[in-house]
């Protein structure tokens, strides 16, 4: 009799396990929720599509290279000589801010570490601040760590992690040395990283004058679009005899923001005045739209062979506007691409669809959409745990 009971018992859990496959099968073929589609789902590591940046547009600048960039997307919106290598000064610096930023996260560092003044800072020259060796100042004042060498590694590790292909840091300054180059494009990449990931940055770059030692030392931004151009924000300037005078500029209007990099230029003036043309000619032609409307937005995906009927999905990869042309807005539309269901087991995380954003036929831009929770794959074990809970009542 026992043995009898025990293969009913067993035949029972094979079949509930069959059971809930078939369940399942049967719910990701009875939810249709693809938009688009019913193919499989995008990749984690497709990448963006943009359009392509439209023709330069006779613009006058005074510099041997520029580069216009919306952050959000990274599209290139007027471009000069931007693959060219050159020095770039004191633009440098914006690695050594990464760097720091970077640290303060990893919690290698916090804006109370003190800070000595070495001998080898007092005697770099270049543009001074009047430092004594010795003096301490917070981290939160001074924004290296060990070495000007081993720190340059670190840079140039982190330059090639973010794709900056031309550039090759000597020093941490910016200071003229051979093989001290990089490009407009290179530099707008790390500025619009340092936008996108530390915006905390701007709490620095938008500072247009301070004071060190209890305020007997007063320091002025050498940015002057701070105090002349509505919604600068940074970043960084610099000028050396090699380098030129050069800018890499951030500025925010009607939620639009906006990176111009101006390298080479003959003189201050110059350069203020090609980082401004740059930036009119992005905001009088460009906007930050809402993203349109989805026509579906489903909130979860069913999952076949799992114990879970469905998983949540992500969309906080989707921006809040759109890079346009003034005057198209009428012609976005956004489109939802999933699959009617997922085959177990999902991780949270992983890439399950995407959105993708047209203007007219023109796709824009696609971002993904995501497993918001996890849905293992359901085993005989967990058949038989099932069925063991059904028994209980549970």
């Amino acid at each position: 009799m026992e043995r009898r009971n025990l293969a009913l018992l067993c035949a029972g859990v094979l079949c509930f396990w069959l059971f809930a496959l078939a369940v399942g099968t049967a719910q990701g073929a009875g939810l249709r929720v693809a938009i688009g589609g019913t193919g499989p789902a995008v990749q984690a590591d497709a990448p963006a599509v943009l359009a392509a940046a439209p023709a330069n547009s006779g613009l006058q600048l005074e510099c041997r290279a520029a580069i216009l960039m919306e952050p959000e997307t990274g599209r290139v919106l007027y471009e000069k000589a931007p693959d060219e290598r050159m020095p770039i000064a004191s633009i440098t610096k914006l690695m050594t801010l990464l760097l720091t930023f970077e640290a303060i996260r990893g919690g290698k560092l916090t804006l109370d570490t003190p800070v000595p003044v070495s001998e080898h800072a007092y005697h770099m020259g270049g543009s001074q601040i009047w430092l004594e060796p010795g003096e301490q100042f917070t981290l939160d004042e001074m924004l290296v760590g060990g070495s000007e060498p081993v720190f340059v590694e670190q840079m140039n590790a982190r330059a090639a992690e973010l794709g900056m292909t031309n550039t090759t840091f000597r020093n941490a300054c910016g200071l003229d040395t051979e093989g001290h180059l990089s490009t407009a494009r290179d530099v707008a990449v790390l500025s619009r990283y340092l936008l996108n990931t530390c915006p905390e940055l701007l709490h620095y770059t938008g500072i247009w004058t301070d004071s060190l030692r209890n305020g007997q030392t007063q320091l002025v931004n050498t940015n002057k679009l701070l105090r002349r151009y509505s919604g600068i924000t940074g970043l960084k300037t610099g000028t050396t005899s090699g380098a030129g005078v050069c800018i890499s500029a951030s500025a925010t209007r009607d939620g639009l923001t906006l990176i111009a990099v101006v390298l080479g230029s003959p003189s201050s003036a110059d350069r203020f005045h090609s980082a401004t043309t740059l930036l009119d000619y992005g905001f009088a032609n460009y906007a930050a739209a809402p993203l349109p409307p989805l026509p579906e937005r489903p909130l979860a995906l069913a999952v076949k062979g799992s114990a879970e009927d469905s998983v949540p999905l992500d969309y906080a990869a989707l921006p809040e506007t759109i890079l346009i042309e003034k005057g198209t807005a009428s012609a976005l539309r956004a489109e939802l691409t999933l699959p009617e269901a997922l085959e177990a087991p999902i991780e949270k995380g992983r890439t399950v669809g995407k959105v993708s954003v047209f203007q007219d036929d023109t796709l824009l831009n696609e971002y993904e959409v995501k497993a918001a929770a996890d849905a293992s794959l359901l085993t005989f074990g967990g058949a038989l745990e099932l069925l063991w809970q059904c028994l209980l009542g549970a």
